[in-house]
């Protein structure tokens, strides 16, 4: 895809129902600029698939789209096929729809978890906690190397390029929780097409989980926010039960291969469903 390409397919995103971020073409393109594919005829684009390469061992795909009116006739399955030989080698990821899963599994794609997506609609929300163990400051204060470490726990490889964009993006906020000097944990949020979506969310417990989502929660603009919980973590679940959000979608989390060890117990809202 040309950059103005990928604009176009998260549009396509939008009309499913996705709600991407207001800013993600520029940061999607960042994390692989040749990972993102379109199916044409006579100059017209049809659909679309990202096949992102995070380096020689992982890659992620998403954004796996064809157009109304032109399903049922191969589409889906050149592009698919075109992504998979983009990732030889490599294991893959993807957050899958229910609709596709079992298409995922005859592809080989084993299930890991669910992801729940929580919204919390533009109401009054909680108060930030007031923690004397520690506090909540921007994460562009700190070394950068401080927040790659903790971006490891939710994330099977670096992913420097995509992350120094991440944070620092027009619009994003992000923050970090320090103890001691030390980040115990890192959040962001950003706008998109309809209200704002928080993640990655990563904490080494429910505490600073807590604080640092209460903190981006102020940031937000005004419409409903949205988190992306994986379900093995309870914490997280009742995280957001408690801060009165409610599940309005969700996707499976499937892998080829062997499943990356990931601390989820830590991840208390996945980055992107699009990018994993």
């Amino acid at each position: 895809m040309f950059p103005a390409e990928v604009d176009l397919a998260l549009g396509w995103a939008a009309e499913e129902g996705w709600n991407p971020g207001l800013g993600d073409a520029a940061a999607f393109r960042i994390a692989d600029p040749q990972g993102f594919l379109v199916a044409e005829q006579d100059d017209i684009p049809l659909g679309c698939i990202s096949a992102v390469c995070y380096g020689p061992e992982f890659g992620f795909l998403g954004l796996y789209i064809v157009r109304p009116g032109h399903r049922g006739r191969g589409i889906g399955m050149a592009l698919w096929r075109a992504a998979m030989a983009r990732f030889a080698g490599r294991s893959v990821g993807l957050d899958g729809v229910i609709a596709q899963q079992e298409n995922y599994r005859r592809s080989g794609f084993a299930f890991a978890h669910r992801n729940i997506r929580f919204a919390l609609a533009d109401t009054p929300r909680p108060p930030a906690p007031s923690p004397a163990d520690f506090a909540l400051q921007p994460a562009a204060t700190l070394p950068f190397a401080a927040i790659a470490g903790l971006d490891r726990l939710c994330f099977p490889v670096p992913r420097e390029a995509f992350l120094h964009h991440w944070l620092a993006a027009p619009g994003h906020v992000a923050l970090a929780a320090i103890a001691d000097g030390t980040a115990r944990g890192y959040g962001v949020i950003r706008p998109c097409r309809d209200g704002a979506k928080i993640g990655p969310l990563v904490a080494q417990d429910d505490g600073v989980a807590a604080a640092l989502f209460a903190g981006l929660l102020a940031a937000a603009p005004p419409g409903p926010v949205f988190l992306d919980v994986p379900e093995p973590n309870t914490a997280a679940l009742a995280l957001a039960q408690q801060a009165g959000m409610t599940p309005v979608f969700e996707t499976a989390r499937m892998y080829t291969g062997t499943a990356p060890m990931l601390a989820l117990a830590q991840v208390f809202g996945i980055t992107t469903f699009e990018l994993g």
